[in-house]
C-alpha cells in the first residue's frame, strides 16, 4: 500500500494556535483501539479536499470510548450534567490540501440526548443517542454502548481493556493516532476544519480483555480481528477554536 508523504512531522502538541476559544471540554478515561486498513477503503468516506493520512502506507480506523466532561462555551464554566457524558467514536484519519492533519468522525455515540440533538443540528456531526456505561475495576476499564436512535438501533460495543505502564517516549504510531489537532467535516460541498489544542497526551500501554462491537460496521468501515494498537489515557483538557476553511 502506498500513502501520501507526511506534510510535516507528527508533533505531541498543537502546531498552530486555535485563536478564540469557542468550546472547552475534558476528555477522560480514553481507550484507543485502532486497526490498520488500506487507504483505498477509507478514501470514499472522507470529505472533499482531504485524503487518508497514512503511516508506513497504512491508514487506521479508530474506536475510542471515553468520558466527556463539562463542555463549556466561550470560556465559561463547563456544564456539569448536560456537558458530561459517556461517548464512543468511530473515526478516520485525514490530511487536507493545506497539510492540516485531522480526524473524520464516522459516528459518535453519546448518552445525553440534548447534546446529541444540538451537535447534529448545529455542528452537523453524526452523533447518535445510546445507552452507555464506563466502569473501572482495578486496572480494567469496561465501556458498554447500545444505540437507541437513530438506526441501526441496537448497534453496540462492549470493550474492556487492562491498563498497563505509562509510556515514557511514545512511538511514531502512538503519536500519529493520538496527536490530531482538528477535525474535517464536509458541508454543502465544501470542507471545514475545526482546530483544537490540548496538552501532550499521557499515554499508557493497554491490552484487550473483551471486545464485541458492530459500531464500525454500522459506520460503513468494518474491521476484523484484534486491533493493531491499543492505548489508554487518563485524559486531557481541550480547547476548540472557530471553524476555518
Amino acid at each position: 500500500m502506498q500513502g501520501p508523504v507526511h506534510p510535516e512531522p507528527v508533533t505531541p502538541t498543537a502546531p498552530r494556535p486555535i485563536g478564540a476559544t469557542v468550546f472547552t471540554q475534558g476528555w477522560a478515561d480514553l481507550a484507543f483501539l485502532h486497526w490498520a486498513v488500506d487507504p483505498a477503503l477509507v478514501a470514499p468516506h472522507l470529505p472533499p479536499g482531504t485524503r487518508p493520512d497514512t503511516l508506513d502506507g497504512a491508514t487506521y480506523v479508530g474506536l475510542i470510548p471515553f468520558r466527556m466532561r463539562r463542555i463549556g462555551f466561550f470560556g465559561l464554566p463547563g456544564l456539569p450534567y448536560l456537558g458530561s457524558f459517556a461517548e464512543t467514536n468511530v473515526r478516520l484519519y485525514s490530511v487536507d490540501e493545506q497539510g492540516r492533519r485531522g480526524v473524520v468522525f464516522s459516528s459518535l455515540e453519546a448518552d445525553r440526548l440534548l447534546p446529541v440533538l444540538a451537535a447534529r443540528w448545529v455542528a452537523r456531526l453524526p452523533y447518535t443517542f445510546a445507552r452507555m456505561r464506563v466502569r473501572r475495576d482495578g486496572d480494567v476499564v469496561t465501556y458498554t454502548s447500545r444505540r437507541r436512535w437513530p438506526a441501526p438501533r441496537g448497534a453496540h460495543s462492549r470493550i474492556a481493556v487492562q491498563v498497563g505502564e505509562r509510556i515514557a517516549d511514545p512511538a511514531p504510531l502512538d503519536r500519529f493516532l493520538t496527536s490530531r489537532w482538528g477535525l474535517h467535516r464536509g458541508f454543502l460541498g465544501r470542507t471545514a476544519y475545526w482546530p483544537n489544542e490540548h496538552p501532550e497526551w499521557p499515554l499508557h500501554r493497554a491490552s484487550v480483555v473483551e471486545l464485541s462491537e458492530d459500531l464500525t460496521a454500522a459506520a460503513g468501515v468494518p474491521v476484523a480481528g484484534e486491533p493493531n494498537s491499543v492505548l489508554w489515557s487518563p485524559g486531557v483538557p481541550v480547547r476548540f477554536g472557530p471553524w476555518v476553511r
